[in-house]
């Protein structure tokens, strides 16, 4: 990871730092309430099949990672800069991704004490998708970028077809990661050893046709094309309800429906904010987390893990929150008081490193 103190920033798409960022928020705010016991259905992800708010996040981060790959690379592409380094940068910070979220399931592991360590995770999946998607940018010309998306929906939805379930455990995306990874899963079924991962191997599958479809839609954004975001939209709106009624919407297996479904929703997401900001002047609301996404999110984790190592984080929340608004206002309000107040630290912090222009990159 290195730190930049610098004014000698490329151009950047104002909406594009603003939906990422308030993607950022979002994943914050989700994944940090004071009790989980305790928390408004919104912003829980569905038990199993379902599409909630809180399912919408991150789809729109890694479609975000590919929008943002097509801004960065393109250009270099068209002045002619070298595709072997070009894929050697890819793939080197990819790695670093990857090793980012290893490190700090590391972390995890140690600070609640876990009985495996666990592979996968949010950062690892957005290594692998961020290198893979780098990598057909530098060499798929965009005319077979669109066939690599419709195989990669196609054969992965074909893929958890054959297997012959959607359930929990039973899918063949589970069964695969139980085979693989074996209990440095997610979860395992208790009594049973079959193992679980929302963020899992085959199921990244899924997670790279949301990269691409924002890799493309990177493309229409740097050529104009709004009307494209729209259209391309609608269409995959519409195609993934359709198509919910045969493989149903699924984070947990990042079904095919799920990925046009939130595709979709995504697509007219970053043509109304490009829409708002970068043409009509809105301001851009998130823009400071979304240029420092990973002191945000990184030091977030580290922060959480150093506190339940510490044994503070319980009596801080029922000090500071629990204690005296439980009696007045219900158990569930302050769980959400506590994570509104992690997300507003966390967007302070990068407000002042945005003000004094230092930005973390890996």
């Amino acid at each position: 990871m290195g730190v930049t103190a610098t004014s000698a920033a490329p151009p950047r798409y104002s909406s594009v730092d603003a939906l990422r960022g308030l993607t950022v928020a979002a994943m914050l705010l989700v994944n940090n309430p004071g009790d989980w016991s305790h928390v408004y259905a919104p912003l829980l992800h569905a038990p199993w099949h379902g599409c909630t708010p809180t399912d919408l996040i991150f789809p729109t981060f890694l479609f975000i990672v590919g929008v943002s790959i097509a801004l960065a690379l393109n250009p270099r592409l068209e002045r002619g800069d070298a595709r072997g380094a070009l894929s050697r940068t890819v793939l080197t910070r990819a790695a670093r991704i990857l090793g980012l979220g290893l490190l700090l399931h590391l972390c995890a592991w140690w600070a609640f004490d876990l009985a495996h360590y666990r592979v996968m995770g949010v950062l690892q999946r957005i290594g692998l998708c961020f290198g893979a998607a780098g990598l057909c940018a530098i060499w798929l010309p965009a005319r077979a970028q669109w066939p690599l998306l419709i195989a990669l929906l196609g054969g992965y939805g074909l893929l958890l077809a054959a297997g012959g379930s959607y359930e929990p455990y039973a899918n063949l995306a589970s069964r695969f990661d139980t085979q693989w990874l074996g209990v440095h899963v997610y979860q395992l079924e208790p009594g049973l050893g079959r193992g679980h991962d929302p963020e899992g191997l085959l199921s990244t599958l899924g997670a790279l046709a949301t990269t691409l479809l924002g890799l493309r839609a990177g493309g229409w954004l740097r050529a104009g094309r709004v009307r494209a975001l729209w259209l391309a939209g609608a269409v995959c709106m519409a195609l993934g309800y359709a198509a919910s009624y045969v493989q149903p919407l699924n984070k947990n297996l990042w079904t095919s429906s799920y990925v046009l479904w939130t595709g979709g929703i995504a697509c007219w997401t970053l043509a109304a904010l490009h829409l708002a900001i970068d043409r009509h002047g809105w301001p851009a609301l998130g823009r400071a987390l979304g240029v420092n996404a990973i002191a945000a999110y990184a030091g977030s984790a580290f922060l959480l893990y150093a506190l339940v190592a510490a044994g503070w984080l319980e009596p801080l929340y029922r000090h500071a929150f629990a204690a005296w608004m439980t009696p007045r206002f219900g158990p569930t309000l302050p769980s959400l008081a506590y994570a509104l107040a992690f997300v507003a630290l966390w967007w302070g912090v990068v407000r002042l490193l945005d003000a004094r222009r230092i930005y973390f990159k890996i």
